[in-house]
């Protein structure tokens, strides 16, 4: 239930940035450049972070798109329940493994990093450019966890699979481009 009087009850994040896109536009073009732009990070793998850190943050709505995207960017079908509940016994590719190891240390105790959390990144083979855009995702994802859960949005029956459809078609950039095309 939207907590934004201007909004229906209803609303989902669609119409948060509609209603705000001088705040929305940004934001998009950082997701696209994020998470779909150039890296050693496929879009799977980035989404599988979007997922994973929203499902750390026990963030349904983003959790619940994210994981349908990653999926439908050929992620394994239950592997974000199960990265949820371990990350070492899960069938995640193990050059995976220190990265989420990575963001849900960020995530729950970022207080707490030390150079020996980079150096598991760095010794299954990543660099600087994962490891950044690694972080910067953890960061977007928590930020936007926040938004949706501030705001009160939830998804109703059926959108988690309809938006992952629109972000694995269109992508972020595209969003913005209905946005514009809207305005």
């Amino acid at each position: 239930m939207s907590f934004l009087k201007n909004l229906p009850q209803d609303a989902a994040l669609l119409d948060v940035l509609r209603a705000y896109p001088e705040t929305a536009k940004p934001l998009l073009d950082y997701h696209e450049v994020l998470l779909r732009g150039e890296s050693p990070l496929t879009p799977g793998e980035r989404e599988l972070i979007a997922a994973y850190v929203s499902g750390l943050n026990a963030c349904s709505y983003c959790h619940g798109i994210h994981t349908a995207t990653a999926e439908a960017f050929g992620v394994e079908e239950g592997l974000l329940e199960a990265l949820l509940l371990d990350v070492d016994s899960s069938s995640v590719d193990d050059k995976m493994k220190p990265i989420l190891r990575y963001v849900q240390k960020l995530t729950s105790a970022p207080s707490r990093m030390t150079p020996a959390d980079a150096d598991a990144v760095y010794a299954v083979g990543w660099d600087d450019q994962a490891l950044h855009a690694a972080v910067s995702i953890c960061a977007l994802f928590n930020c936007m966890n926040r938004l949706v859960e501030g705001l009160g949005i939830q998804a109703p029956a059926g959108y988690h699979a309809t938006s992952a459809s629109r972000l694995k078609d269109i992508g972020y950039a595209g969003l913005a481009a209905m946005l514009d095309e809207e305005s």
